[in-house]
């Protein structure tokens, strides 16, 4: 009797936190707008909640699941919540019939296309067209990536019925919500609206002061509304006039967000705008693009032309160390290398390397080469003496 009597304070604390702690959601039922909730997400709520932390020498009031579950077939039998039941909503027969109809009717149309469109179709063609939709699939499927987002699907729609069997059980279960106690932020603006109503419907008692100052104060928030009204009409009185005195080349708007989605400031500025569309316009506009496009020809001229200077300089540079080796390799060569080098350029220089010669000339030669070599003993004697 005790259970199904009135609730204690404990069990309309615990109800009242589970109400307004829980993930909810709304829906119809019977015709009527009611919040549900889950009971398995109802358990992990009153698991993390206070109740569920042990105070000094008390122990606490839920210890596991089964005793989370317990407690809330107490609240169920209190009628703090009732159990439903999800029914799938199912498309009524005329629907269905209605559609078959219009599959049959489409099917029809289909053949009758084929049918009039030529029979002398090539097989190959077909193949081709097969393969081509097999490689589209295949690419498909390789472009599908886990990281991909996959498309939404479809929810079905479901009602809510009361169910026969009201026991509170740790799952996937709705429950209905009967229990709705007032939260405390409404509470708190039915109050200061209750509060204001009366202090307004109180206003001859007012202290002198105070009504006139709310009379000037209520005087200039009416003129504040009714300037900018009336600045709205104007700046659009006047974007006309000037739209039609110049033809609709010159564009102005005096305050341009004056009514525009922003914020208090940001409404008043910028002061105005301008903007001209004429023919002059489009031609600036011409001029600006192939103004940019002859920036950006002169700057990759500019690059290749420093592109050839770095190889100038380097092969510059490379020449200088060529000649300072070559400076070098000259100041070692010897006096056999110099002599070579006469001779080349003595025979080069007359050109006859395979010319007659004489008898007489033949003589000397011979007699030269024997001067030679006598000089040459002598050189030798010497030095063999000297040792």
């Amino acid at each position: 009797l005790q259970e199904v009597g009135e609730p204690f304070k404990e069990e309309k604390a615990v109800a009242k936190y589970l109400r307004f702690n829980c993930p909810t959601k709304s829906t119809n039922m019977m015709g009527h707008r009611v919040d549900y909730f889950i009971a398995s997400k109802a358990v992990d709520c009153l698991l993390d909640s206070k109740w569920a932390k042990a105070k000094k020498g008390e122990e606490a009031l839920f210890t596991n699941r089964e005793s989370v579950v317990d407690y809330c077939n107490r609240l169920l039998k209190k009628q703090f919540f009732h159990r439903a039941l999800k029914v799938m909503k199912t498309k009524p027969d005329k629907d269905a019939k209605k559609e078959k109809e219009k599959g049959k009717a489409e099917s029809g149309k289909e053949e009758e296309k084929k049918s009039k469109k030529e029979s002398g179709k090539d097989e190959k063609t077909k193949k081709e067209k097969e393969k081509k939709k097999d490689g589209d699939k295949e690419e498909c499927k390789k472009d599908e990536t886990p990281g991909t987002p996959k498309k939404k699907e479809t929810k079905r729609k479901f009602k809510l019925e009361p169910h026969e069997d009201q026991v509170f059980l740790d799952g996937n279960e709705v429950y209905v919500w009967i229990y709705d106690p007032v939260h405390f932020k409404t509470f708190a603006m039915g109050l200061v609206l209750v509060i204001a109503v009366i202090a307004a419907t109180l206003f001859p008692l007012w202290p002198a002061e105070m009504r006139v100052g709310v009379y000037y104060l209520s005087v200039g928030a009416g003129c504040f509304v009714a300037s900018i009204l009336l600045l709205a009409v104007a700046r659009c009185i006047l974007f006309l006039i000037i739209w039609l005195i110049t033809g609709g080349r010159h564009h102005f708007w005096f305050l341009p967000n004056l009514t525009a989605d922003v914020g208090f400031i940001d409404s008043f500025r910028p002061l105005y705008t301008h903007e001209y569309k004429g023919p002059k316009a489009d031609l600036k506009k011409e001029e600006k693009s192939e103004s940019k496009k002859q920036q950006k020809y002169d700057s990759e001229e500019k690059s290749d032309s420093e592109k050839k200077e770095e190889d100038d300089g380097k092969t510059e540079a490379t020449r200088n160390l060529g000649t300072e080796g070559s400076g070098g390799e000259r100041h070692s060569d010897t006096d056999s290398d110099r002599r070579e080098d006469d001779r080349s350029q003595h025979s080069s220089g007359n050109g006859n390397d395979f010319e007659m010669i004489t008898k007489e000339e033949l003589e000397q030669q011979t007699d030269e080469g024997d001067c030679e070599e006598e000089e040459e003993d002598t050189e030798s004697r010497p030095s063999h003496e000297k040792s």
